[in-house]
């Protein structure tokens, strides 16, 4: 009989999906990396496991302990899958900015949820980050994540979607792409395909409002690029140290409105129903085309599902609302 032992044995080997008319303007060959095929529906199942696993290791997560992270929902849904299957009690702090279906599912399984401002500084006490730290003081016998700093985020992909990627396309990719938040999925995937191939290019999608392609082209830290945006999961006003920026070749920005109108045309034109950050991503693709030639293989990473989003980017009115469409 071949069956997994839990549901965290799922985790991982998703597949690689052939790109067709979105793409069919660029004459290479692009595949998405489909992360909704974990049994949480995202990408952060990889690091959530291995996060935990390294502190149950190293001792500063014990048992009947609580969890408590700063999330914008998926990491926290990754965690709470662990925690159901070994025991743990989740705290997930978010801000106001995430759907209203994130937080149910949070809930849904069993996690505490704080709900925190989006627009005060990091510094602010009111903020996810700095609430999160303030619980995992006040809390006995629990562990703070911080999977924007967190070694074993990176650490997770570069041990299973790096691997994974290169062995599917039996390596011939050319060119990674990835929205970065934390920085874990670019850096790992990135550190690994590099080591195969210093050849391969590694693209990041950002958003206006985050600071990521400016530092990266820079150097420069600019506070005056921070301001709110409405895409979810990728972009930050922080340098997490995940983010390895040695191994990312450059960055493309992507406007709100382009990133919701492609997570809509993603569902209609590939039949593919993901988050907010895969639209994003694949107009990032569609922005670097100038980067690929025929003979190229583009791999772009999608993060999460649909079902996150139809409040949302999914929703007529809400999208007639921020004046996505007419």
């Amino acid at each position: 009989m071949n069956y997994a032992k839990n549901i965290l044995d799922t985790v991982g080997n998703t597949p690689l999906i052939k790109m067709n008319r979105l793409t069919a303007g660029l004459g290479c060959l692009v595949l998405a990396k489909y992360e909704t095929f974990n049994p949480g529906n995202s990408v952060k199942d990889r690091m959530a496991v291995q996060m935990v696993e390294d502190a149950e290791k190293s001792g500063v997560l014990k048992p009947g302990g609580t969890i408590i992270e700063s999330t914008s929902g998926n990491t926290g849904m990754g965690l709470a899958l662990v925690a159901v299957i070994k025991g743990y009690k989740l705290i997930c702090v978010i801000n106001d900015k995430q759907s209203k279906e994130k937080i149910d599912i949070l809930k849904a399984m069993g996690s505490e949820v704080y709900v925190c401002p989006t627009e005060v500084a990091p510094e602010d006490p009111r903020s996810y980050y700095s609430t999160a730290k303030r619980l995992a003081n006040e809390v006995p016998n629990s562990w703070y994540v911080n999977q924007y700093d967190n070694p074993s985020n990176a650490k997770a992909h570069y041990l299973s979607t790096g691997p994974e990627i290169w062995e599917q396309t039996a390596g011939k990719i050319t060119h990674f792409v990835v929205g970065v938040g934390t920085g874990g999925t670019i850096s790992g995937v990135g550190k690994y395909l590099k080591e195969k191939n210093p050849n391969i290019k590694i693209w990041g999608v950002d958003t206006f409002g985050s600071v990521f392609k400016k530092y990266h082209e820079t150097g420069i830290f600019d506070e005056d690029e921070i301001y709110p945006y409405i895409t979810e999961g990728i972009g930050e006003d922080i340098l997490p140290k995940n983010v390895n920026f040695k191994v990312i070749d450059g960055f493309t920005k992507v406007t709100d409105k382009d990133a919701a109108v492609y997570t809509q045309r993603l569902a209609k034109e590939e039949a593919m129903f993901l988050g907010n950050s895969a639209g994003a991503a694949i107009k990032g693709v569609l922005q670097l085309k100038e980067h690929f030639s025929k003979e190229d293989v583009v791999v772009v990473l999608f993060h999460d599902h649909g079902s996150r989003y139809v409040g949302k980017m999914f929703n007529d009115d809400w999208m007639r609302e921020k004046g996505f469409v007419d």
